[in-house]
C-alpha cells in the first residue's frame, strides 16, 4: 500500500519536506509542482520560492538554502531543475544525508527528465513523495482530456471530440490542455466541445499531413494517393524525406501485423504493440489479413531501398515516391491487394 501511495498526487501536501518529480513529461512535472505550491501556500501564506539549475548549481548552495532561515522565518520552496545533473557521484550522499533529516522550514523539490533510482528515492518517500511523470498512452490521454475539460476549463468534451483531438495533437498533455483552453473559451462557460468544433479549430500539423498518406495508400485508390502525395509536397511544402518515412512506417506496421496474425497473436495485442490509433487501426489490420508476411516484408525492404536511393542522389525524390506509391497502392477497380502488386523499383 505504501508504494502505491507514493505515486498518487494526494501525497503532495504541505507536510512534504522533499519531493522527487522525474520523467519525460515536463507538463506533469509542472502540474505536480503547482499542486504542491498551492498546498504550501495554504499552510504558509508567506511562502518563498527559490529556483536552481542542476547543471550549474552547487550541492552546498542548494542544501544551505534549505537549512538557512529567512529574515521572517518563512517557509521555502526550493526547486531544482535538471536535478540528475546535480544529484550524482559525490553529491548524492549529501542529498541522502539531508533527506534523512530535512529542514522543517523548507520543501526541496528535485525535478528531472532522466533519473537513476537508488537509496535516495527510498529516503525521499519517507519524508515526501516520489512521483514518476511518464508520458501517457493515447487511451490515457483520451480519458484525461475529458476530465481536464470538465475540471479545469468548465466544459464538456464529447467522446468523439476527444478522439479527434488526440488524433490531431497526440498524447501530449501540454498541447491537449492548450487546445482545450481555446475550445472551452469558444464553447462558453459550461458549454460542450463537439467533434465539429475540434475539426474546425484544431488543424492537422505539417507532420500529420505527411503521415496522412498512410490512410490514403491503404485505401486502394492509386490516383487519389498520387494526388495527395503531390499536394503534400508541392502545396504543403512537406519534405520528401518525411513522406518517405511515413510510407516506410506503414509498411513496417503492415509486415509486423501480417506476421503476428499468422503467428496467432490477437489483433488487439498487435494494435497496442504497434501503437495503432483510430480508424487506421482497422485499416492496417484489414490489409494485414490480406497480405502474405513474406510479401509484406518485400514491400517494406523496397521502400527502405527507395528511401536510400533518394538520400544518395541516385533517384529524383518525387519521382521515386510516385513510383513507390504506384507499386504499393492497389487499384480500386482491380480488387487486388498490396500482396498482388509488383515490387517497386
Amino acid at each position: 500500500m505504501a508504494k502505491r501511495a507514493e505515486t498518487k498526487p494526494a501525497t503532495l501536501d504541505a507536510s512534504c519536506r522533499v519531493v522527487l518529480l522525474h520523467g519525460p513529461d515536463d507538463f506533469l512535472r509542472a502540474e505536480y509542482t503547482a499542486k504542491l505550491r498551492e498546498s504550501l501556500l495554504e499552510a504558509h501564506p508567506d511562502l518563498d520560492t527559490l529556483r536552481f539549475e542542476g547543471a550549474a548549481a552547487k550541492a552546498a548552495d542548494v542544501l544551505d538554502e534549505c537549512r538557512s532561515f529567512g529574515l521572517m522565518r518563512q517557509h521555502k520552496l526550493v526547486l531544482v531543475d535538471q536535478a540528475d545533473q546535480l544529484v550524482k557521484e559525490a553529491n548524492r550522499p549529501l542529498f541522502e544525508k539531508y533527506a534523512e533529516a530535512p529542514a522543517e522550514d523548507a520543501t526541496l523539490v528535485l525535478r528531472a527528465d532522466k533519473w537513476y533510482p537508488g537509496n535516495l528515492d527510498k529516503l525521499i518517500a519517507k519524508v515526501g513523495a516520489v512521483i514518476k511523470c511518464d508520458e501517457v498512452s493515447e487511451a490515457q490521454a483520451l480519458n484525461w482530456s475529458m476530465a481536464r475539460a470538465k475540471k479545469r476549463h468548465d466544459a464538456t468534451l464529447e467522446p468523439d471530440a476527444a478522439r479527434l483531438l488526440i488524433e490531431r495533437v497526440g498524447a501530449q498533455l501540454g498541447r491537449i490542455d492548450s487546445e482545450l483552453a481555446k475550445l472551452a473559451t469558444a464553447a462558453g462557460p459550461g458549454g460542450s466541445i463537439t467533434r465539429e468544433a475540434v475539426a474546425s479549430a484544431v488543424g492537422a500539423t505539417r507532420e500529420e499531413e505527411a503521415w496522412a498518406i498512410q490512410q490514403t495508400l491503404l485505401s486502394g485508390d492509386t490516383e487519389a494517393t498520387l494526388k495527395q502525395l503531390r499536394d503534400i509536397i508541392e502545396v504543403s511544402r512537406q519534405s520528401e524525406a518525411a513522406v518517405s518515412w511515413a510510407v516506410i512506417d506503414l509498411l513496417r506496421k503492415l509486415h509486423a501485423a501480417s506476421a503476428g496474425l499468422r503467428a496467432g497473436r490477437k489483433p488487439f495485442d498487435l494494435i497496442k504493440a504497434l501503437k495503432l490509433w483510430g480508424p487506421s487501426a482497422d485499416t492496417v489490420m484489414n490489409a494485414a489479413r490480406q497480405v502474405d508476411p513474406a510479401r509484406a516484408r518485400q514491400l517494406f525492404l523496397a521502400a527502405v531501398e527507395a528511401d536510400t536511393r533518394q538520400k544518395t542522389g541516385l533517384s529524383d525524390p518525387l519521382r521515386s515516391l510516385e513510383s513507390l506509391v504506384v507499386g504499393l497502392a492497389p487499384r480500386r477497380s482491380s480488387g487486388t491487394n498490396p500482396a498482388h502488386r509488383p515490387q517497386p523499383r
